[in-house]
């Protein structure tokens, strides 16, 4: 089996690269360093956010990278405090300043906000900017049933991603279900579980047997649950090796083990309480 990237179809007919860079608690020249390394080791998708305060070093990373625009898969995201269709746009804009490009790849409402109740106007700024080409794709980042079914109910686009916390601690089934039911692609932040599921005896295990390490495990169980996962690093060695994940396959038995890590815990905030 050759390690080479893999890339999921979105329902607008995009493809977006199976893994990528996440760059949340990076600072700027931590961003610039990390994300040119990893598009020059082969990575392709670097994922930002207006609130991580890092878009200028994201900027640098890839002018210092030398790699074609069109090689690359670009997310950022909408913060709560920017939410309404009049200010999502103005964050969009900004966004791209920072960015210094004409269009992203992929543009997320980063939290429903629920009290705000601005995550449908906000949608309907993602659908214009779409339109306008300043977007590719667009999606949502920790979103539950209820807030994507009234996004699909009320405007008829679905949108082609949900990036939620999930890891063998907490793998989110039901959710993952009513993506697969509405031809949504699950996207893992904290995909190793913020480093608290790399010395669970059973992920070790495996990863002796395979001749893998932890993380390159967790990596896999995502790759082959047909999850997009973005594992943070900035130590050059660990980016190259989050991404030597394509040469080797778990078993029915290996997935069968991780899948029994399921223990509900979140790490993150709570959807609903995030405002």
């Amino acid at each position: 089996m050759k390690n080479e990237q893999a890339f999921i179809q979105l329902s607008d007919g995009n493809t977006i690269p199976q893994i990528g860079l996440g760059v949340w608690q990076v600072s700027q020249d931590q961003a610039r360093t990390a994300v040119s390394h990893a598009l020059k080791s082969g990575y392709h998708h670097i994922d930002t956010a207006s609130i991580y305060q890092n878009e200028e070093g994201v900027d640098k990373g890839i002018k210092d990278s030398g790699i074609a625009r069109d090689q690359m898969f670009i997310t950022t995201k909408i913060w709560n405090d920017a939410q309404g269709f009049e200010a999502t746009k103005t964050s969009l804009d900004a966004s791209l300043a920072r960015l210094q490009l004409d269009y992203v790849d992929m543009l997320l409402i980063h939290w429903p906000a629920p009290e705000k109740n601005l995550y449908l106007e906000s949608w309907r700024a993602l659908i214009e900017a779409q339109k306008e080409g300043k977007v590719r794709s667009i999606g949502v980042s920790n979103f539950n049933t209820d807030h994507l079914q009234k996004l699909i109910d009320e405007t008829g686009i679905t949108p082609v991603i949900n990036q939620i916390e999930l890891h063998p601690y907490f793998q989110q089934s039901e959710l993952r279900k009513f993506h697969s039911e509405n031809n949504i692609v699950t996207q893992a932040w904290s995909p190793l579980g913020q480093g608290k599921v790399l010395s669970n005896p059973v992920i070790g295990t495996i990863a002796t047997k395979h001749g893998k390490t932890a993380a390159q495990v967790i990596i896999r169980w995502h790759i082959q649950l047909g999850n997009v996962a973005i594992p943070k690093s900035v130590i050059p060695e660990r980016i190259e090796s989050n991404l030597d994940v394509f040469n080797f396959e778990l078993s029915k038995a290996d997935m069968a083990e991780i899948a029994n890590l399921d223990k509900g815990y979140r790490m993150g905030p709570n959807p609903l309480e995030l405002n």
